[in-house]
């Protein structure tokens, strides 16, 4: 059994996470590259928002306008984000009915099992659809820093938003692999 509540743990951890990343506006962070030493601001741009900082620590955010001007990386990023939050919660319920330290199901040991063991499988899954858009953007962060027509003087890195979200779905799928690992069918 705790063997199980380690599982559990590191998935919900790893949903904690992803829903972190999908509000927070840090996918991709300016770079000021060459002799502009001194920034007078700094430009975040995340999955719902983009925010600029001053330098006197002044901030302001601003939704986008629309959904169809947004690339198709970030309409697709923001879609799998929010199936994989969906899916956890599924997964969370799963569990719930699985796990031998609850009363669900508590005569028929077959049915239970196979409850928990699906719950372990759909937090894998979970974390498969956090890990996916997350290397994505990464991919087109990484791409659009080396492309030479890029401009010079401002150039997009990778946010906390991306380390966070490798994280998270590292967690959904170690944690649904540690569930899978203590169920016999």
């Amino acid at each position: 059994m705790r063997t199980q509540l380690v599982g559990v743990c590191l998935a919900i951890i790893g949903f904690l996470g992803t829903i972190l990343i999908c509000g927070l506006p840090m996918w991709k962070v300016t770079a000021f590259i060459g002799a502009n030493i001194v920034t007078a601001q700094v430009f975040w741009e995340g999955l719902w928002m983009n925010c600029v900082i001053q330098s006197t620590g002044h901030s302001q955010c601003k939704a986008y306008d629309s959904i169809l001007a947004l690339p198709q990386e970030l309409q697709a990023s923001r879609a799998l984000i929010c199936v994989s939050i969906a899916v956890s919660v599924v997964a969370i319920g799963l569990t719930v009915v699985g796990a031998r330290c609850t009363n669900f199901y508590r005569d028929d040991s077959l049915a239970k099992s196979n409850i928990g063991l699906s719950g372990g499988v759909v937090f894998i899954i979970a974390g498969l659809l956090c890990i996916i858009p997350v290397s994505w953007s990464a991919h087109s962060i990484i791409t659009g820093f080396y492309n030479p027509v890029a401009t010079e003087g401002r150039r997009g890195e990778l946010g906390a938003s991306i380390y966070v979200g490798w994280a998270s779905g590292a967690l959904l799928v170690i944690g649904g692999g540690v569930l899978c690992s203590t169920y016999r069918c």
